[in-house]
């Protein structure tokens, strides 16, 4: 979409930035800097000159390209402005914002400059947290029929949504990068540890991270495993009703990614709530992660996953082995979950069946 910053979009725009009638609006691109000194920017400015009250006025127009470098997601985008604004007039000998505006679908153009915060509203969905069937379980209740056709129909979707590739090869570069360094991911988690935690030490952390950083440069080249995926699948974002019928909440951090994000998010939960009723994986719990694993591979295809996944499980180990996230867990499982994610990275090809001697149980 190529943004409408005509005078007849802007005299409204600015009316309302103005609070006062705009007269005489005239647009026209902002030259800045000799031929051939920078070969890549962010974004194109443009001058626009109006009469305000009588008086004239100019202000520069500016955009961020869709592109690398964290600009790939219109939200991207917003973002960076929306800072752009409150943080300009923040600092000495510094151009102030005047507003941060957006484009609505029909081209014409809106005022956020004072929005101090933004809000999503979403449908209603009825349903009950898919949490809640492994809690049940983790209590002792026998594994059901429904149990299993509930993670047949959870793998059968994964493997349906990851079967759409993604468009761009950088957006699966800059997901495995944000795996590592998004605040979201192994390294926010790991800075939100309380330290000291008993095991739990900064060289520890430091030497996870290595780890995985490590894993960031063997995958960033595996480009054509870019999908479409859910982001955080886990069974606090699945609403299940009747049966096998279920909604997905919440999908985080981009539509396209590795698939091997989602296998994990969903998949540790099996170990997650095994080792707080056992110690161990077995019973209910191995069958569901057994078969999930086995559907999966034969319903994908996909091999290589079993190549790619190690970091993803080493975030999502340390997602709930933190003492912020689950504060009153056994002290017994969080040392089993970082055996776990140690082993799972150092493990050149991980395998299903070895779990238990992954953790140490």
């Amino acid at each position: 979409m190529n943004p409408p910053f005509t005078p007849d979009t802007l005299r409204p725009y600015l009316e309302a930035v103005h609070g006062a009638p705009v007269q005489a609006v005239q647009v026209r691109a902002l030259a800045g800097g000799a031929s051939g000194d920078k070969g890549y920017g962010y974004g194109i400015a443009l001058r626009v000159d109006y009469r305000l009250a009588g008086e004239a006025r100019s202000a520069v127009l500016e955009t961020v390209r869709a592109g690398p470098f964290g600009h790939e997601h219109m939200a991207d985008r917003a973002q960076a402005l929306l800072w752009a604004h409150g943080a300009f007039a923040q600092l000495p000998r510094h151009v102030r914002s005047l507003d941060v505006g957006a484009v609505r679908a029909d081209g014409s153009l809106l005022a956020l400059g004072d929005a101090e915060e933004f809000f999503i509203v979403t449908a209603f969905a009825e349903g009950r947290e898919y949490a809640a069937d492994l809690q049940r379980l983790r209590h002792g209740a026998p594994l059901a029929q429904l149990d299993l056709a509930r993670a047949d129909a959870l793998c059968d979707y994964l493997a349906e949504i990851h079967r759409r590739r993604g468009p761009d090869p950088g957006l699966y570069v800059r997901r495995v990068r944000e795996l590592v360094g998004h605040g979201e991911c192994i390294f926010g988690i790991a800075d939100s540890y309380p330290l000291p935690c008993g095991f739990i030490t900064p060289q520890r952390l430091l030497q996870i991270e290595q780890r995985c950083v490590a894993w960031r440069w063997k995958l960033k080249s595996s480009t054509h495993r870019l999908r479409q995926v859910h982001g955080d699948f886990h069974p606090w974002n699945i609403l299940f009703r009747e049966g096998v019928d279920f909604t997905a909440l919440d999908r985080s951090r981009g539509e396209w990614g590795e698939p091997a994000d989602d296998l994990a998010c969903l998949t540790l939960n099996y170990l997650f709530f095994a080792l707080q009723r056992q110690g161990r994986l077995e019973g209910a719990f191995e069958i569901l992660f057994r078969r999930f694993w086995d559907r999966y591979l034969e319903r994908s295809a996909d091999r290589e996953m079993l190549e790619v996944i190690a970091p993803f499980y080493a975030f999502r180990a340390l997602v709930v082995a933190s003492p912020v996230w689950y504060p009153t867990l056994d002290e017994s499982v969080r040392r089993r979950l970082f055996n776990f994610l140690e082993a799972v990275l150092d493990e050149a090809r991980f395998d299903p069946a070895r779990v238990n001697a992954y953790c140490g149980a």
